[in-house]
């Protein structure tokens, strides 16, 4: 057993809660505002080296920190999303409870991986004690675990001095991927497919949320506080170059609107700046007919607007096996199309890829472990692969970025959370002041080379 192996963990939570400065709506629901939840690490390797609480993010602890977004993980409407939310922070109370039972210890992709199994038992039980009708959703479940993931990846590389993205090989992690993914993964481990030090700097995804003005005109309630109130002031003030558009997926004359009238404010803000686009749906709509309809009716308003889409997310309702009809395969003929709600674990990858998707959309929020996992089946299986981020402020828009720098193949990161509450990026700005207020339309990512996961 390597001599880097975690043998002591303690964990610590706490809680933070904002209001949006402007509301976010996307797949028919409207978010507000947002509870985060912050996990402190605590660790020794078996080779002595240690780090202890300090009660805030810095040098000497492990930090995790995620927004409970169950609008997205849990989006159930017979259950309040005060409850659901008090679920998720009961599940990561007992996840924490459980790893601290848990005397093992490891590599952190090894204790997490291990926890992983118990969740679900774990869930089971939370589920009864609340009295719900219908198990925990996964999704809610790995981002529940998200945080804790987090920090103990995070303790880890801060006690040895190093990244956690140098700590993938065979020198620091017991077993090889076979253990995780499957015997055609033998002899093969996580540094073959993430890199030890991040890109320089990356394009920035911004969002276009359904209730976002794009010029003044569209503008019903001002947010009064200085940021930019229109797409067309966020472009000129950021330099944007790539947007991510929030579509309804079921007005089809809605959504081709949109995504004229997206691009007509974009490139009037910018002549001449080269532009892409992402679409995303967020399961609503009925068919691949309902995108290859609206692409078609783009080809024919506006070729070049249709030109500059890079991808398109998640068209069809997420439980993929409840729905083989739901094929992709004409729509990734023409552009690749990713799964992100219905990703969950790698029989869900091996099911969209079996009907039709031709890509991945990782997230933070599902987990550090599964995020590094995904990425590498993605490119062991030349998939298209990106990182998203679930309205991330703080230490976990950190953490996003920071996943997306250190993974080859991901070419942009997107970054919404200055957009909709700045106020949880107050704490990071003063360290890592690029990425937050962008210049040029790109992060400085170069700076998430510290220990740890870099933040």
């Amino acid at each position: 057993m390597p001599s880097t192996d975690i043998v002591d963990l303690d964990l610590r939570l706490t809680t933070e809660n904002y209001r949006y400065r402007v509301p976010i709506k996307f797949g028919g629901r409207v978010v507000e505002d947002a509870t985060v939840l912050n996990v402190e690490a605590a660790c020794r390797t078996r080779g002595g080296q240690q780090v202890a609480f300090q009660g805030k993010p810095g040098p000497t602890s492990g930090w995790g920190s995620m927004p409970l977004g169950v609008a997205w993980a849990w989006p159930d409407p017979q259950v309040t999303d005060d409850r659901r939310l008090a679920v998720v922070c009961e599940l990561t109370k007992r996840f924490i409870a459980d790893l601290l039972a848990d005397r093992e210890g490891g590599h952190p992709l090894e204790i997490c991986h291990r926890q992983a199994t118990r969740r679900g038992s774990i869930a089971d039980e939370v589920a009864r004690e609340f009295g719900l009708t219908s198990p925990i959703p996964q999704l809610a479940i790995l981002l529940a675990a998200s945080p804790i993931e987090a920090a103990v990846f995070d303790a880890h590389g801060k006690a040895l001095g190093k990244s956690s993205f140098e700590l993938l090989g065979r020198d620091f992690v017991s077993n090889d991927l076979s253990a995780y993914l499957g015997p055609q993964y033998r002899g093969l481990y996580l540094d073959r497919f993430v890199s030890p030090k991040p890109k320089p700097q990356m394009p920035l995804y911004h969002l276009v949320g359904a209730l976002d003005p794009l010029e003044e005109a569209d503008v019903v309630k001002p947010a009064g506080d200085g940021l930019p109130e229109t797409l067309r002031h966020w472009v000129i003030r950021d330099g944007l170059t790539h947007l991510k558009i929030k579509l309804a997926g079921d007005d089809m004359a809605w959504d081709v609107a949109r995504v004229l009238g997206i691009d007509a404010t974009a490139s009037s803000s910018a002549p001449g700046r080269a532009f892409a686009y992402s679409l995303d749906f967020n399961e609503r709509c009925d068919s691949e007919g309902y995108v290859l309809e609206m692409l078609d009716r783009l080809s024919a308003a506006n070729p070049a607007a249709v030109s500059r889409i890079q991808y398109i997310e998640q068209p069809t309702h997420r439980d993929l096996a409840a729905h083989p009809e739901n094929t992709m395969r004409r729509v990734a003929a023409r552009l690749p199309v990713v799964i992100d709600e219905s990703l969950v674990d790698l029989a869900s990858l091996r099911l969209a890829v079996e009907q039709g998707y031709s890509g991945v959309a990782l997230k933070a929020c599902k987990g550090h472990s599964e995020a590094l996992l995904m990425a590498a089946v993605a490119q062991h299986d030349r998939l298209f692969l990106c990182v998203q981020d679930l309205t991330c402020i703080g230490a976990s828009l950190l953490h996003s970025a920071s996943l997306a720098a250190h993974i080859p193949t991901v070419a942009a990161i997107e970054s919404n959370g200055r957009q909709y509450c700045p106020a949880g990026n107050a704490a990071w700005e003063g360290a890592f002041p690029g990425m937050f207020t962008v210049h040029g339309g790109t992060l400085p990512t170069a700076c998430l080379d510290g220990p740890g996961l870099g933040y």
